[in-house]
């Protein structure tokens, strides 16, 4: 992949923000989810009255998830 698809913040105080076992793969890229205001989300949420809460999705995270991520956007 070319780095305008994987970024990595080592130096980030919260590197990385979830639980993975792939730490080299941990893409930054999407520090703040573009997926989040989505209806058609595709990672691993879940809501409590009325708020979406990710912090055990992973997804935009993970390098090889680039492409999914942008074709999920462009819907």
């Amino acid at each position: 992949m070319n780095s305008s698809t994987f970024f990595q913040n080592k130096d980030c105080e919260y590197f990385p923000c979830h639980q993975i076992d792939d730490v080299e793969n941990f893409n930054c890229l999407f520090c703040y989810c573009p997926l989040y205001p989505k209806g058609n989300c595709i990672g691993n949420y879940y809501y409590t009255k009325a708020k979406k809460h990710c912090e055990q999705c992973d997804f935009p995270h993970i390098r090889e998830n680039y492409d999914k991520l942008i074709e999920t956007l462009k819907q």
